[in-house]
């Protein structure tokens, strides 16, 4: 069996990333009998991950978000 986990593993790496999301999304919706809630958050990671590739989001590193929020908080 790990032979085959090793070839699936390197051939789910081989797609691309809004790919591996939703293949991503179908293992996780295997395991979980209340999926709704998975299948949600699954649409808005493949939704965002298709803007990035897209170029139409941009990306700030964490640590710049959580200055910025500290700072209009404050």
């Amino acid at each position: 069996m790990g032979n085959q986990l090793e070839l699936l593993e390197r051939e789910a790496l081989k797609l691309s990333a809004g790919e591996r999301a939703a293949f991503a999304r179908v293992l996780l919706s295997s395991l979980d009998e209340d999926n709704e809630i998975d299948e949600v958050w699954a649409d808005e990671m493949e939704r965002r991950i298709a803007q990035v590739e897209a170029g139409g989001l941009a990306c700030i590193p964490v640590e710049t978000a959580i200055s910025e929020l500290r700072a209009s908080l404050q």
